[in-house]
C-alpha cells in the first residue's frame, strides 16, 4: 500500500513552479508550497489542501487561483460593475451566473493560470470550486459549488475556471448561506486528476447512529461522483479506531460505476465482471485508510468526512471537512417501530408492541427500499388517497388515516391490525383472518398473534357498517364494467394528451394546474382500481375456504392454478408482446442492425432517423409503448424512469428474444404449461350445488381479476404522469443551480414540490441544502441496514439482524414455484445495465422482483430472491412459466456469486451451491 512515501518522494522530485507575471503575480498559490496566500484567499477547500499537504498527507498535486486573482477578473473585466448592477436591480441568480460565464478573461490572467498549469505538468485536472466559507467549523457548503473533471488544454481549463467562479451565484449555495446577502469571493482549485480504481468516503465517527469508536467507510468502484449521485452500489465498512480492526463488512453487488468515457466526458460503465461480488477494499488497504484518517482527525483535533481515492494501490486524499452534522438516530432509523414518532406516542404498550406490519404484496409498487421521494409520495397517497379506497370498498368507518399505513428504514409497510380491524365492517372480511392471512410471510406465526385492536364495535355499529357494505357493494356489481371501461379510455386520452404537451414551455402557474389535474386522476385511477383489488381477493379467500372443505388437495391445486392464470395476465402479456416486437424487429434487417449495433441510449433516436426504422417504430414500438409504456420497476418510486422515457431495457430484451431465436411457444406457450388438472376434471365430481357455487366464485374472481390487470395500467399510468412534473420541476432547478443534478430529486420531498408549485412555498423554502443533505444521509444509512423482514409484530431492530455465513453454500427459503434445476448463477441488479448479459437457462438471483422484470423469466432456468412470499411477483410469474422458483432466502445476493453453480430446488425451499 502506497501513500505518505510516495507522496514525500514525489514532492521533492516535482519542478518549482515557474514565476508568475504582471499584476497577477502572488494571486496563484502552489498548494502546499511557498506562498503568501492568507488561508481566506485560497477559500475553504484550498486552505483544507494546503493544510494536509503541509502535514505530509498525501494529496495530489494542485494549484490554487486565489480569491484576489478572482476579485482582480472582476475589475479588469469590468465585470464588477455590472454585477453590482445586477444586484441592485435583484437580477435572478441565472441572470448573473451567464454574465460570468459570457465573459472573457483578459489575456493577462489567461496567461497567469495557463503558467501555472505547465508548472504543475499539464496533467488531466480537476476543476474545483473554494468558496471562503466552504469546509469550516459551522458549514461544508459539499456539492454546493461546482467542480468540472478529467480537463485538459488551455481553453478547457480557462472555461472550467469560469464555470467555478460562476457557481458563486448558484440557487443552491445562496440557500445554503441562509439567504441574500454578500456572496463574498471566491477561489479555485487546481488539482491532478486521479482516475480513481476505488473512491469514497470515511467518517471518523458514525454520522448518522453515533456510536462511538466506529470509522465509517463507503466505498465504490471508480470515481466518487457515483457515490455522491446515488447512481452506484457501494461497499460499506466499519473499522474500530481503536484496534483498526474491521468489525463490520457489507459487500453490495456493483454493477456501474462513473469513470471517464472519453477525455472530458465523464460518465456511467459497466464494473468488469470478476470485480462485481468483490469487496472494493481488501482489509490491508482499510487499515491504511483507517490510519491516514486518523492522521487527520488528529491533525484537526476534531471529527472529519474525507473524500479518498485509491489509484493503482495508492491512496489519495481528495479532500476533509469537519463533520457538520450531529448523529440523529431516531430521523435515521434508530426508532424500532413504522409508527411514526407522534402516533408512536398515543398508543398504548400492547398496540406498539402488537401490531402486526407487513410489506407483503402491497399491489408490487411498494417493494423495496424507497428514497426519500418515493416515500414522501407515498405519505401523499396516504393522506388523500387511501381513505377514499377505503370507502370504494364500503367501509363506512375509515378510521384515522395516519394509522392505516407506517414507514420503517426506507420501506413501506401496511398496518395489517388496523386495516383488519376496519375491514371488520364488512361481511366477506368480519373474521379477520380472512385478510391477516393474506398478508403474513413465514416470519410471523399467526397461531400467536391477537389484534391489539380487538373487532369493530358490535351492536347498532355492526348493524349500520353491515347495511352501508352490503348498499355499496350492490351498486359496485352493477357499475364495475363500466367504470372499467370508462378508466381505460381515460388512460389512454391522458397518456396521449401528456405525450403532446411540452411541459418545458409551461409556467409555474400551468405546472400547477398540470399537476393538480395529475394528482386528481391518480386519486380516481387508486380510488377505482381497488374494489377489483380487494373484491378478487374477496372471492380468492372464499373460493379458497370451499375448496378446503369440499376438495382436500385436489382444491389447493385448483385455487392455485387460477389464481396464478389471473394474476399474471397483464404482467405475462407484456413479455409476449416483447417477443411479437422482437420477431417484427427479427424480420427487417436492417432495423435489426440499428438495435444491436448502436449504443442502448441511442437506439431509440436512430430508428426514427432511419427510413426503414421509422416505420418499425411507428407500427411496433408506438403501439407497444401506449399499452406497455409505463411500466417500470418500483412503480411508485417516483425516482425510477419507465419504458418510454428510457427503452433501454426492452432494447436490450428485444435482442436477447431475437439472438436466442426463441419461438412462440417458449413465450407463450410455455407460460401454459400447468401441471395441475384440468378445472372440470376436478368439479366434475362434486355434487351440482357446491359445482355451481364454485363455478360461480371461480367466474366472479376470474371477472375481478381481469377487470384488476385491466385497470392496473390506469393507476400506473397516474404515478407516471405525476412524475413528469416532479421532474421538469427537477430539471428547472438544476438549470438554476438550486440542485446539483437531477439525481438530487431523489432527496426532494413531494410535498415541498407541490406547494412549491402552488406558489405556497419559495424556492428557498422548499428546497433547502441542508434538508436534501440530511435526507440524502438518512437514505443512505438505510440503504447500508440489512434488509427488514416482510412482516414483523410489534418493533425490529435491524442492526442486529443475523449476518449471512460469508462460505455458506446452502439457502433455505420458500418454496415457490416447483421443479429441481442445476444452472449457473446470475446476479441483476439492475435490469438496464445487465439485460444484455442475462443468458438463457441461467438462475435469475435478485433481490427481489416487480412486474419490468417479466421478460427475463421467460429465458430464465430458476429464480431465487431475497424476499418473496407465495404470492410475490416472482413466485406467481415463476409458476406462470413453470421455473422453479426459491423466495424469501435472505441473503441469496450476498451468499451467490454470478457463475457460481447452484441448485434451485423449488419444492423444497433449498438453493445449494454446488460449485463455485
Amino acid at each position: 500500500m502506497t501513500t505518505k512515501a510516495t507522496h514525500d518522494a514525489r514532492e521533492t522530485t516535482e519542478a518549482p513552479a515557474a514565476p508568475l507575471q504582471g499584476a497577477a503575480t502572488g494571486l496563484v498559490a502552489v498548494i502546499g508550497g511557498p506562498h503568501g496566500a492568507a488561508p481566506q484567499e485560497l477559500g475553504g477547500k484550498g486552505a483544507r489542501l494546503d493544510e494536509l499537504t503541509r502535514a505530509g498527507l498525501p494529496v495530489p498535486p494542485a494549484f490554487c487561483l486565489t480569491t484576489g486573482l478572482f476579485d482582480l477578473f472582476l475589475r479588469e473585466s469590468g465585470l464588477g460593475a455590472e454585477l453590482r448592477a445586477a444586484g441592485a436591480r435583484d437580477a435572478s441568480p441565472a441572470s448573473i451566473r451567464e454574465l460570468v460565464l459570457a465573459r472573457e478573461i483578459p489575456e493577462s490572467l489567461a496567461r497567469t493560470v495557463v503558467a501555472a498549469y505547465d508548472a504543475l505538468g499539464r496533467p488531466r485536472v480537476a476543476v474545483r470550486s473554494s468558496a471562503v466559507r466552504e469546509d469550516s467549523a459551522t458549514r461544508s457548503f459539499a456539492g454546493q459549488h461546482d467542480t468540472v473533471l478529467d480537463v485538459a488544454g488551455d481553453a478547457a481549463l480557462l472555461d472550467a475556471v469560469k464555470v467555478c467562479w460562476a457557481s458563486l451565484w448558484s440557487d443552491r449555495a445562496a440557500a445554503y448561506r441562509s439567504g441574500p446577502g454578500p456572496v463574498g469571493s471566491i477561489a479555485v482549485v487546481v488539482q491532478e486528476m486521479v482516475n480513481a480504481d476505488v473512491s469514497g468516503v470515511l467518517f471518523t465517527v458514525d454520522p448518522i447512529g453515533g456510536r462511538p469508536h466506529r470509522l465509517v467507510v463507503e466505498a465504490c468502484c471508480g470515481l466518487g461522483e457515483g457515490l455522491v449521485s446515488g447512481r452506484v452500489s457501494s461497499d460499506f465498512f466499519v473499522v474500530d479506531d481503536r484496534s483498526l480492526d474491521v468489525v463490520e463488512e457489507r459487500v453490495r453487488y456493483k454493477v456501474t460505476k462513473c469513470a471517464p468515457l472519453a477525455p472530458g466526458r465523464i460518465g456511467m460503465t459497466k464494473v468488469d465482471a470478476a470485480e462485481r461480488d468483490a469487496p472494493c477494499l481488501t482489509h490491508e488497504q482499510l487499515t491504511a485508510l483507517a490510519r491516514l484518517a486518523l492522521e487527520v482527525r488528529e491533525h484537526y483535533g476534531s471529527e472529519q468526512d474525507i473524500e479518498w481515492a485509491l489509484r493503482e494501490g495508492t491512496l489519495h486524499l481528495l479532500q476533509a471537512r469537519p463533520i457538520t452534522t450531529r448523529a440523529r438516530p431516531e430521523a435515521a432509523g434508530g426508532a424500532r417501530s413504522p409508527y411514526p414518532p407522534r402516533h408512536w406516542r398515543e398508543q398504548p404498550v400492547e398496540v406498539r408492541q402488537g401490531t402486526l406490519w407487513s410489506r407483503m404484496d402491497i399491489g408490487e409498487i411498494f417493494v423495496g427500499l424507497m428514497s426519500p421521494l418515493g416515500l414522501s409520495f407515498a405519505r401523499y397517497y396516504q393522506d388523500h388517497v387511501h381513505g377514499d379506497c377505503a370507502r370504494a370498498l364500503g367501509v363506512r368507518d375509515i378510521g384515522d388515516v395516519g394509522l392505516h399505513m407506517g414507514y420503517f428504514q426506507g420501506h413501506v409497510y401496511l398496518n395489517i391490525s388496523y386495516t383488519a380491524y376496519l375491514l371488520g365492517q364488512a361481511v366477506p372480511t368480519r373474521d379477520q383472518r380472512h385478510f391477516t392471512r393474506r398478508f403474513v410471510s413465514e416470519e410471523v406465526d399467526l397461531a400467536t398473534y391477537a389484534n391489539p385492536f380487538g373487532t369493530f364495535p358490535g351492536g347498532m355499529e355492526d348493524l349500520l357498517s353491515t347495511v352501508h357494505w352490503l348498499r355499496e357493494t350492490a351498486r359496485e356489481m352493477v357499475v364495475m364494467k363500466g367504470r372499467a371501461r370508462a378508466m381505460v379510455d381515460t388512460r389512454l386520452y391522458e397518456f396521449d394528451r401528456a405525450r403532446r404537451l411540452d411541459l418545458t414551455r409551461m409556467s409555474r402557474r400551468e405546472l400547477h394546474a398540470e399537476l393538480t389535474r395529475y394528482l386528481d386522476y391518480f386519486h380516481d385511477a387508486h380510488v377505482g382500481y381497488m374494489p377489483y383489488y380487494i373484491n378478487a381477493f374477496g372471492f380468492y379467500g372464499i373460493l379458497t375456504e370451499l375448496c378446503a372443505k369440499w376438495l382436500g388437495a385436489a382444491g389447493d391445486n385448483l385455487q392455485n392454478r387460477i389464481k396464478t392464470d389471473m394474476s399474471s395476465l397483464r404482467t405475462v402479456a407484456s413479455a409476449q408482446e416483447i417477443w411479437s416486437v422482437a420477431q417484427a424487429a427479427k424480420a427487417r434487417p436492417r432495423v435489426m442492425e440499428i438495435i444491436e449495433g448502436a449504443p442502448l441510449e441511442e437506439v431509440a433516436d436512430r430508428l426514427r432517423a432511419d427510413a426503414e426504422g421509422r416505420v418499425f417504430w411507428e407500427t411496433q414500438m408506438e403501439p407497444f409503448l401506449r399499452a406497455n409504456g409505463t411500466r417500470g420497476r418500483q412503480e411508485m418510486e417516483l425516482t425510477h424512469q419507465r419504458w418510454i422515457d428510457d427503452p433501454s431495457y426492452l432494447f436490450q430484451m428485444i435482442r436477447r428474444y431475437a439472438a436466442d431465436g426463441f419461438t412462440a411457444d417458449d413465450i407463450m406457450g410455455r407460460s401454459r404449461a400447468r401441471q395441475e388438472g384440468d378445472v372440470r376434471a376436478v368439479l366434475g365430481d362434486l355434487p351440482l350445488p357446491r359445482r355451481k357455487t364454485l363455478e360461480g366464485l371461480i367466474s366472479m374472481y376470474a371477472l375481478c381479476s381481469e377487470l384488476r390487470e385491466t385497470t392496473r395500467m390506469s393507476m400506473i399510468t397516474s404515478i407516471w404522469l405525476v412524475r413528469n412534473v416532479v421532474y421538469e420541476v427537477g430539471r428547472r432547478l438544476v438549470d438554476e443551480g438550486v440542485l446539483h443534478s437531477l439525481d438530487e430529486v431523489a432527496h426532494l420531498d413531494f410535498e415541498d414540490v407541490r406547494r412549491y408549485v402552488a406558489g405556497e412555498l419559495s424556492q428557498r423554502e422548499a428546497f433547502s441544502r441542508e434538508a436534501v443533505e440530511e435526507r440524502r444521509r438518512v437514505h443512505e444509512y438505510h440503504n447500508r441496514l440489512p434488509e427488514p423482514p416482510l412482516t414483523f409484530v410489534g418493533e425490529y431492530d435491524s442492526t442486529r439482524a443475523a449476518r449471512p455465513v460469508k462460505d455458506g453454500a446452502r439457502l433455505t427459503g420458500l418454496g415457490s414455484s416447483p421443479g429441481r434445476i442445476v444452472g449457473r448463477a446470475r446476479i441483476v441488479e439492475d435490469l438496464v445495465w445487465q439485460a444484455d448479459e442475462f443468458q438463457a437457462g441461467e438462475i435469475l438471483v435478485t433481490r427481489h422482483t416487480d412486474a419490468s422484470w417479466t421478460p427475463l423469466f421467460a429465458i430464465a432456468g430458476g429464480v431465487v430472491t431475497d424476499i418473496g412470499s407465495m404470492l410475490s411477483h416472482s413466485s406467481i410469474v415463476s409458476r406462470e412459466f413453470n421455473v422453479p422458483s426459491v423466495v424469501n432466502t435472505k441473503h441469496a445476493t450476498q451468499v451467490i456469486n454470478t457463475g457460481d453453480m447452484v441448485m434451485v430446488d423449488g419444492d423444497t425451499g433449498v438453493v445449494e451451491i454446488v460449485e463455485g
